[in-house]
């Protein structure tokens, strides 16, 4: 299918062909949830953590003799059922991350993209390049767009001035083509990709 390209000035740059099997799928949201939910707990740092009863700081000694005193039999006061004991069966440091294969994740990437295509939420620029880095000047130009929450791709390499005059605008993110993800495609609005972008997709489901 062809696509209108623009520039970031909001003029036309001609059309691009996009091949149906990245961009023309139906949508399953059953993919695209799998991928999200591999994405994020892969990034769950996992670092809770709380002491056992053998690391609290406590005394390890009997806390009264067996028999005779008409209590119940208790040994040390790092038991989990004392104040100041240690937790019975508290988190522990691990990682929360789950296997995914690689042709599930593929495909949660291309139906993202199919999805962001229908819901034509997806524009085509023909590069991501800045004259300098102004973030009011990048600002303006977003504005002619109607930009307000989105997420540029570019190509294997970012224009600094673009990337740096964006870094500082709320709701945006810019991405070289190596780091597109369905997570962060479906968190923003918008999706921009430059023609150079569209070419390394192409190529990588080639």
């Amino acid at each position: 299918m062809d696509l209108n390209v623009t520039t970031l000035e909001g003029k036309e740059a001609g059309k691009v062909s996009l091949s149906d099997a990245i961009f023309g799928l139906e949508p399953r949201e059953d993919i695209i949830a799998r991928v999200v939910r591999w994405q994020l707990a892969k990034k769950q740092q996992g670092t809770h953590k709380a002491k056992g009863r053998a690391e609290v700081s406590r005394t390890g000694a009997k806390m009264f003799k067996q028999k005779g005193t008409g209590r119940a039999r208790h040994h040390s006061a790092r038991a989990p059922q004392f104040r100041g004991g240690g937790k019975a069966h508290g988190p522990v440091v691990r990682s929360h991350a789950h296997d995914l294969p690689k042709k599930v994740r593929a495909l949660g990437l291309r139906h993202a993209l199919s999805a962001k295509l229908r819901a034509e939420e997806l524009i085509i620029v023909d590069s991501l390049v800045a004259a300098e880095a102004k973030t009011k000047t990048l600002t303006g130009a977003f504005a002619t767009l109607g930009l307000t929450n989105v997420l540029f791709i570019g190509g294997a390499e970012l224009d600094s001035n673009f990337k740096l005059a964006a870094q500082n605008i709320p709701n945006v993110d810019v991405l070289p083509v190596q780091g597109i993800n369905v997570y962060d495609i479906l968190r923003r609005g918008k999706l921009v990709l430059s023609k150079a972008a569209v070419e390394a997709l192409e190529e990588r489901f080639k």
